[in-house]
């Protein structure tokens, strides 16, 4: 097992849920792969785990109880976990989107990672202040890199019209966003569809979220992003609310040929 402390069990729900982990591990006397078995997964994600680099989900915790018989105390730590904001929500959601078979993204505002080129990136990491630009830019084009797998995810985008119209970053910042956004639409894994002005109130005004179906375990999960930070939710009543609500958008969405349209007279028209 790693040798990595716990996280602080006062700085998070989350935190204390990783620490009580490894609490009533040693309380038990049980190897990392004794609970891996409990749970269904591998010591190194017992470890994970135990060190706050993954969230305990809601199968995990239902194990849990009901092999240690606590009254559900882990599933109801993991529901209370997941009401709240988590800061370290961005490094979750690449972990697991990188283990994905399908993500779906709803975006407003900015365009999503996955589609940015490295100026409209830079633009928006220099208007969020962050401290290290260059080691936040290499990160967040390394994630691009699933784009080329050989057996990439497939990339699902539903992208507001007025996040077209920004010019982040300068007109020509942004007109080569939007000629590399129409690029990236023509790979055979990659839909992109535009949800116009002209739709009026619709549900994906409450903001941004990602839907993501995991290969291993088979489970599907939703982030929610809000100001100053974001959350997981991992339950599947909350899952089953954001895959309805995607649907919900979608079907105010112009189709993939209109949308590729829409964005090239948004580029022209700079």
């Amino acid at each position: 097992m790693s040798h990595r402390p716990t996280p602080d069990p006062k700085s998070s729900m989350w935190g204390l849920i990783a620490y009580y982990l490894r609490f009533c591990r040693l309380q038990r006397k049980l190897t990392g792969d004794l609970l891996g078995e409990i749970m269904g997964c591998s010591k190194s994600t017992v470890s994970r785990l135990e060190t706050g680099e993954l969230n305990l989900d809601e199968a995990q915790a239902a194990a849990l109880d009901n092999t240690w018989d606590t009254g559900g105390l882990f599933g109801f730590l993991v529901w209370y976990a997941t009401l709240g904001h988590d800061p370290n929500w961005f490094r979750q959601y690449v972990d697991l989107e990188v283990r994905s078979s399908v993500i779906k993204t709803w975006q407003v505002d900015l365009v999503p990672g996955l589609l940015q080129t490295p100026d409209y990136a830079r633009a928006g990491l220099i208007s969020g202040n962050v401290k290290d630009l260059e080691g936040a830019l290499e990160r967040r084009l390394t994630r691009q890199a699933i784009l080329d797998w050989e057996d990439p995810p497939m990339l699902w985008f539903l992208l507001s019209q007025t996040l077209l119209e920004l010019p982040f970053g300068g007109v020509d910042v942004m007109k080569a966003q939007l000629a590399h956004i129409i690029e990236q639409s023509h790979r055979p894994n990659v839909g992109v569809r535009v949800v116009p002005k002209s739709a009026g109130a619709h549900p994906g005004l409450d903001g941004a979220f990602m839907l993501l179906t995991l290969t291993k375990p088979h489970r599907e999960v939703a982030y929610v992003e809000a100001q100053g930070g974001g959350r997981l939710a991992a339950t599947t009543s909350e899952v089953a609310f954001y895959a309805l609500r995607y649907d919900q958008i979608g079907h105010h969405a112009l189709p993939e040929g209109q949308s590729r349209d829409l964005i090239k007279q948004t580029m022209e028209a700079m």
